[in-house]
């Protein structure tokens, strides 16, 4: 069975990779990208996309480090001084579903 799986999850990445090769080799002609000011950057289409690709992964990552670093301090603080304070039982014979 690990052996049926390994095979599939390298199956997987080969399809994964030769479709990408295949992008790659089909968008290769030349295209430009304007900035402002009249300036552009000329480079193979595949080229300015797995650019824009890395660029969008990177600043996901930097939008992520905030909330990293709060779950990050949170986990080192102790147990006892993250608990919430806890809420008074109601000793209600009826349900507060309203059944």
């Amino acid at each position: 069975m690990k052996q049926l799986l390994w095979l599939l999850k390298w199956m997987l990445k080969a399809a994964i990779f030769f479709t990408l090769l295949a992008f790659a080799l089909n968008n290769q002609h030349e295209a430009s990208v304007h900035f402002f000011f009249g300036t552009q950057w000329r480079a193979p289409q595949v080229l300015i996309v797995l650019t824009a690709l890395a660029l969008g992964v990177a600043l996901g990552a930097l939008a992520m480090v905030p909330r990293w670093w709060k779950h990050r301090s949170r986990a080192r603080t102790p147990l006892e001084s993250r608990a919430e304070p806890s809420r008074p039982a109601t000793n209600s014979p009826t349900s507060t579903h309203g059944f």
